[in-house]
């Protein structure tokens, strides 16, 4: 751990966020860059107007990024550095051809939109499956156990555990099914969106063909109608995705929390583990804790973006551009979110006796069933001589059958009345969380 750093990614949890530096550190922007600007070349080598280049940087080493750096430290311009570095490399005949045509932001763009694009397929939806298998897993267990639901965090008819993991469950699916099938768009334009440059000198050539051939060839939508930037409508399309999955995690790391303070569920216990520095018998719900804090981080960065990035002074200024070298920062606290909370749910399983215990606890949860029951028998009052006996009290199963033995009602209708209890009013929960599980299972299959 580096003790110096000033960001918790790159100290206390930089193993956790590692996978994230091949997509987002400096190093990494740097090297795609580099690499975009010997594509770019080669793309215009096929013109005819150029030679190609003839190298590539599969090896980009430090040492190159450093060099890049210290050509930054004289020309204060990232960009314009790469160039001077690809000078270096290249034969003399190439050096008028490096960067031609294009501004600076025709290759960071595209950059940001591969590093976005790569850092999703390839750590963030790999962890968002983790995650979800996890919620799918514990559904699945515990599907048809009966609990104690609360609505205004008021004893409410009950629901199953399992179900309640389901609904979070279906709803973190939508979310990794818009994840997954975004699009990102990158736009190759010239410095105010008219391909000016690149026009005047080979007016020839079709330049908004080569443009889309290009971007595609990188496994991107181009967008042609810009500025001199990107409109970042799309991004903020992805990036609300992501928050859409971070908000409804903040949802359920609070429910996770309230379930384990309630005593719903029990911990596993490490022995090596301390849970306080003076309770010795706390086991603490540190993963869903900390998986709240880094989700509130990470939204918080993405709708600064959502309220930053849609905006530009006319064709362009520069206050984009630092606020988009955050975007690592964003999916690196989501990541750590994710991760924690996948942790949690390995150390939480259900106390079986103490959920019953509660809901047997409260059989005025079944007046909802009784007087439905008796409105469909015919009793017009069902619900206001219900309404007297159990608003605001606590009901226990011996007052329940009391209260059904003395009813002046058909014997069928008493039957069903005696068959409720509060473990088996559970309504169709267990066919919901089956429902969600097959879906969940299809899908899966369809990924395969």
């Amino acid at each position: 751990m580096n003790l110096h750093s000033l960001s918790p990614l790159d100290g206390r949890y930089k193993k956790d966020v590692a996978p994230l530096r091949e997509f987002f550190s400096e190093f990494a922007f740097l090297r795609t860059r580099a690499r975009l600007e010997l594509d770019f070349l080669t793309a215009l080598s096929k013109t005819g107007i150029c030679p190609p280049p003839n190298i590539s940087l599969e090896t980009f080493t430090e040492d190159d990024a450093r060099k890049i750096q210290e050509y930054e430290r004289t020309t204060r311009h990232d960009v314009k550095a790469i160039e001077y570095f690809l000078r270096d490399k290249l034969p003399s005949e190439l050096h008028q051809w490096i960067h031609f045509g294009l501004t600076s932001e025709d290759v960071n763009n595209i950059a940001q939109a591969l590093a976005l694009r790569d850092a999703r397929d390839r750590v963030l939806l790999p962890a968002l499956d983790e995650l979800i298998i996890s919620l799918r897993d514990f559904a699945t267990r515990y599907r048809a156990l009966p609990m104690l639901a609360r609505t205004h965090g008021q004893p409410a008819v009950p629901t199953t555990l399992g179900k309640e993991i389901a609904v979070y469950l279906a709803r973190l699916k939508n979310c990794r099914t818009e994840i997954a099938s975004h699009k990102f768009e990158a736009k190759l334009t010239g410095a105010v969106g008219n391909f000016n440059a690149l026009s005047v000198a080979f007016p020839n050539i079709d330049w908004i063909s080569f443009s889309e051939k290009f971007i595609r060839s990188l496994g991107l939508k181009p967008n042609f109608i810009t500025t001199q930037i990107l409109p970042y409508d799309n991004w903020m399309r992805y990036f609300q995705s992501i928050q859409l999955t971070n908000s409804t995690l903040i949802d359920y790391a609070q429910d996770m929390w309230r379930y384990i303070s309630d005593g719903y569920l029990r911990q596993k216990v490490v022995e090596s583990e301390v849970g306080s520095s003076t309770m010795p018998q706390k086991v603490n719900p540190i993963d869903f804790e900390n998986a709240e804090g880094n989700l509130g981080i990470a939204n918080a960065l993405l709708t600064h973006y959502s309220q930053k990035l849609p905006i530009s002074r006319l064709q362009r200024d520069l206050s984009d551009s630092t606020v988009r070298r955050t975007f690592g920062t964003a999916l690196g606290h989501t990541l750590l979110a994710w991760t924690n909370i996948g942790r949690g749910m390995l150390r939480v399983d259900a106390d079986e006796e103490k959920i019953k215990a509660e809901l047997n606890a409260h059989w005025e949860v079944v007046s909802e069933g009784a007087q439905t029951i008796l409105r469909a028998a015919g009793r017009s009052d069902a619900y206001e001589s219900l309404k007297s006996r159990v608003r605001g009290r606590v009901f226990d199963g011996d007052s329940y059958r009391l209260w059904v033995e003395a009813l002046d009602i058909d014997e069928e209708t008493r039957k069903r009345l005696v068959s409720l209890s509060p473990e088996s009013y559970i309504g169709l929960a267990v066919e919901l969380v089956e429902l969600v599980l097959r879906d969940s299972m299809v899908e899966n299959r369809s990924a395969e």
